[in-house]
C-alpha cells in the first residue's frame, strides 16, 4: 500500500493529475498589455493647457482641473501634504481611432526643482512624436502667438534627406519638455529600387527616451516589457539632418524602436524609441517625479503584483513607497524608475469586469 501511494503521488506530480485543468491555468500571465499614455509635470497648468490646445489637443471635461488634496497621488508619488491639479489632454490617433492621452499635472506644497533647461540629448530626457495634418500651419500658429519654443536650426521645420519641404522639427512645451512635430504624409509604394514608405497619420506615433546603454534599455523594455524590437542592428548616424532637427552640432546617434500594442486599441502599435548618443555621454541629472519638467510614460499591465516583482528584480526602483495604490475607480497603479536612466514609468492594472 505504501509503495502504491508513493507511486500515485509520483504520477500526480509527473502528469499533474491531482489538480483540475482550470486550476492550473487560472493565474493570468504577468505582462504588458500596451503603451497607454504620457504624463508631464508642469509649473502652470493653465499655460500648459493653452499650449497643448494650440498644437491640436483637446481637454477632457470629465477630469476636474481644480486644486485638491489627493491621497492616491501622494501615495503614488511617495510624498505628503501637497495639493495638486491635473488636466487630461488627448488627440485622436487616426490609425487606431482611439484617443491618446497626455496628463499634465501641477503640484504645490513641496520644493520642486526646475529641469526645463536641458538639451534633447541629455540622458533620461523624453519626447513624443506628434503627427499633424499640417506642420507648417501649427508651426506658424505657435510663432504668431508667441508660443513657439523651437529647438531646430533657425526655428524652422527640417526637410528629410533628399527632400526640400520641411517636414519635422523639435520644439518644447512651456516647461522644456520635448515634442517632435511631424507633418502628415501618405504612404509611398516601392519604386525603382526605393523601399516603400509607410504613411504618417495624425496622432501620437511614438514616445522617445534618451538612453546611455541601449543594450541595457533593450533588455528592460524588450525582454521584460515585451517590446518587439523593429531592428536588431542600428547604424550610428550623423549629419546636418540629425543635428538640425534637434538644434545640435556634431551629434552621433542611433535609434532602436520597441513596438507595443496601443493600450486603447491592441491591434494598433505604438513605439518606444530608444535614442543613444555616442558622443553625449554624461551622468543622469537627479530628479524627483514631482519636479517641473519631468516626463513619464504609462503602461497597462496584467497581473500587476507579479509584474512589479519582476520589474524590481530587473533593477526597477519603486517611487510609490507604499507599493501598489488602488484608485477610486478600482484601477491599481504604481510608479517605478527604470534601471537604465531612471525614467519614471507608471504601471497600472484595470479592475476586473
Amino acid at each position: 500500500m505504501i509503495r502504491f501511494a508513493t507511486a500515485l503521488v509520483a504520477a500526480c506530480l509527473s502528469w499533474a493529475l491531482c489538480l483540475p485543468s482550470h486550476a492550473q491555468s487560472s493565474a493570468p500571465e504577468a505582462r504588458v498589455l500596451g503603451l497607454a499614455f504620457v504624463g508631464r509635470m508642469v509649473s502652470d497648468l493653465d499655460r500648459s493647457v493653452a499650449f497643448y490646445k494650440a498644437i491640436g489637443f483637446s481637454q477632457d471635461p470629465a477630469a476636474d482641473p481644480a486644486w485638491r488634496q489627493d491621497d492616491v497621488v501622494e501615495r503614488l508619488y511617495g510624498v505628503k501634504g501637497i495639493k495638486t491639479r491635473m488636466a487630461k489632454m488627448y488627440v485622436n490617433n487616426t490609425a487606431s481611432g482611439q484617443r491618446f492621452v497626455v496628463y499634465l499635472r501641477e503640484l504645490k506644497g513641496l520644493p520642486r526643482k526646475i529641469l526645463s533647461d536641458h538639451t534633447p540629448w541629455d540622458p533620461g530626457v523624453t519626447h513624443f512624436g506628434l503627427i499633424v495634418p499640417s506642420a507648417d500651419a501649427v508651426w506658424e500658429q505657435l510663432r504668431a502667438s508667441g508660443m513657439l519654443r523651437a529647438r531646430s536650426w533657425d526655428a524652422k521645420l527640417i526637410a528629410p534627406p533628399g527632400e526640400t519641404k520641411g517636414l519635422l522639427a523639435y520644439m518644447t512645451d512651456p516647461d522644456g519638455l520635448d515634442i517632435e512635430l511631424i507633418g502628415e504624409r501618405p504612404a509611398v509604394p516601392a519604386k525603382d529600387g526605393r523601399p516603400a514608405r509607410a504613411a504618417f497619420l495624425p496622432g501620437v506615433s511614438h514616445v522617445g527616451l534618451v538612453v546611455l546603454d541601449s543594450e541595457k534599455a533593450k533588455t528592460f523594455y524588450g525582454t521584460l516589457f515585451g517590446g518587439q524590437l523593429q531592428s536588431r542592428e542600428s547604424p550610428w548616424l550623423q549629419g546636418d539632418f540629425f543635428d538640425s532637427a534637434v538644434g545640435g552640432h556634431g551629434n552621433i546617434l542611433r535609434f532602436f524602436n520597441e513596438s507595443f500594442p496601443e493600450a486603447a486599441a491592441p491591434s494598433s502599435r505604438l513605439y518606444l524609441e530608444l535614442v543613444e548618443f555616442q558622443n553625449r555621454k554624461k551622468p543622469v541629472e537627479p530628479s524627483k517625479i514631482t519636479d517641473i519638467g519631468v516626463g513619464y510614460v504609462g503602461f497597462q499591465v496584467q497581473a500587476l503584483d507579479d509584474f512589479l516583482k519582476r520589474a524590481e528584480a530587473a533593477g526597477a526602483k519603486p517611487v510609490s513607497k507604499s507599493g501598489i495604490v488602488t484608485m477610486r475607480s478600482g484601477t491599481r497603479v504604481v510608479m517605478v524608475r527604470d534601471p537604465e536612466v531612471g525614467m519614471f514609468v507608471e504601471l497600472f492594472e484595470e479592475p476586473k469586469k
